[in-house]
């Protein structure tokens, strides 16, 4: 396929725009809902239920790309349906704004394993990585909840739909100058079939074991850091700089995550990601102090940045070409759909019955156990991704 650098350039800009937009809304839904009179025991349920159609919606649209080659019009649907959901938010209809919700959500969902077989198909074509396109991503997350922060600070949450909007529709242009996906023929198997070959491998059962053991550990981040860092004393001004240096703590680790595959090889490189958590809760398990807790997420970017990109590329190479985006879809599940549903009932129950030292002394034993199978893996692979040779085609 020719152009493309150009073809990079326009991935880049397009993960930089989702990012800005996942990173204005999404922190902000549970408050649009409870300002439109929800209580939170109802929000705690809807966001239950939309754990498991994240579930379906993956393997739904990651099997429709595989199997029509689709993909610019799931990425294009990925973003317009659900901008048009999110203006929904405004109404006064409690009923109308769940349904908004829902769809936002069945519509979101393929974005990230899609775009991602996409980015990462077209980065080794190019002579590039993964990691150099992820990153804007989390530069755009970033960056969309100061814009955010700001926003909110003037106009109701609910009104966030409307830089929503505009962020997707940038998106929505940007995918459109796409190239089509490649006229060459791929050999198809059944989706039942396809299926069954992937959960009947060791290797792949193993890895998907560890990603859940070791990300459902990101949920005592991404849910119970702000409560956990005010119980230790912390000011919300200095969460919320906490927030900021995880956010672009991926960038560096993102960017560079070829050089150090290129150095260590796939397996060793999650290995390392495994170990930096591992580092990340016990730092916090000995020293629960808020300038200690807001000077250890510079390890994000080293633990969730870094196996996040390398999980995403070996997903591809031990998939069949044909499973590529449904592989995807499957990892996407793990990391955000099952982990976040156990991480979120494990460590919140942990939170009430222990307090923050029970629930960082778990995270770091389950990121321990996750460990333990990735150096299983990296035993039994004896380093066969280290090679460019073995860059999917």
């Amino acid at each position: 396929m020719q152009g493309f650098p150009s073809v990079l350039f326009r991935l880049r800009g397009f993960y930089l725009l989702t990012g800005l937009a996942g990173g204005l809304l999404n922190p902000y839904i549970s408050t649009i809902f409870i300002d439109q009179g929800l209580n939170r025991d109802r929000v705690g349920m809807i966001m239950a239920v939309s754990s498991f159609l994240v579930i379906a919606a993956q393997l739904f649209w990651g099997r429709m790309a595989d199997k029509y080659r689709m993909t610019k019009l799931i990425l294009i649907l990925s973003l317009g349906v659900p901008a048009i959901a999110a203006l929904l938010f405004q109404l006064p209809s409690v009923t109308l704004m769940i349904m908004s919700y829902m769809i936002y959500i069945a519509f979101t969902a393929p974005l990230a394993p899609v775009s991602d077989a996409y980015a990462v198909t077209a980065a080794y074509a190019a002579g590039s990585s993964y990691g150099t396109i992820r990153c804007f991503q989390s530069i755009g997350n970033a960056f969309g909840g100061y814009i955010a922060g700001s926003f909110v600070a003037a106009y109701a949450p609910k009104y966030l739909g409307i830089p929503f909007l505009l962020f997707t529709v940038i998106g929505i242009l940007i995918i459109l100058g796409f190239p089509k996906q490649s006229e060459v023929k791929v050999k198809t198997k059944s989706f039942s079939g396809g299926m069954s070959g992937l959960l009947n491998n060791k290797t792949v059962l193993l890895f998907l074991l560890a990603c859940l053991l070791i990300n459902q550990t990101l949920t005592a981040f991404n849910t119970y850091f702000v409560v956990v860092f005010q119980m230790a004393g912390g000011s919300y001004q200095w969460s919320g700089i906490a927030l900021m240096i995880a956010a672009f703590s991926n960038v560096p680790s993102m960017f560079l995550s070829a050089y150090i595959i290129r150095l260590f090889g796939v397996e060793k490189t999650m290995l390392l990601g495994a170990l930096a958590y591992i580092l990340r809760w016990g730092i916090q398990f000995m020293f629960p102090v808020p300038s200690v807790m807001v000077g250890v997420q510079v390890l994000q970017g080293l633990s969730f940045g870094l196996l996040y990109v390398t999980a995403v590329e070996f997903m591809v190479r031990i998939v069949p070409e044909e499973l590529r985006t449904t592989g995807q879809s499957i990892l996407s599940i793990v990391f955000s759909g099952l982990a976040g549903m156990i991480g979120n009932l494990l460590n919140g129950y942990l939170l009430e019955a222990g307090g923050p030292s029970a629930m960082n002394l778990a995270c770091t034993i389950s990121a321990a156990l996750g460990a333990l199978l990735l150096l299983v893996i990296t035993r039994t692979q004896k380093g066969t991704m280290t090679d460019a040779e073995q860059s999917p085609s």
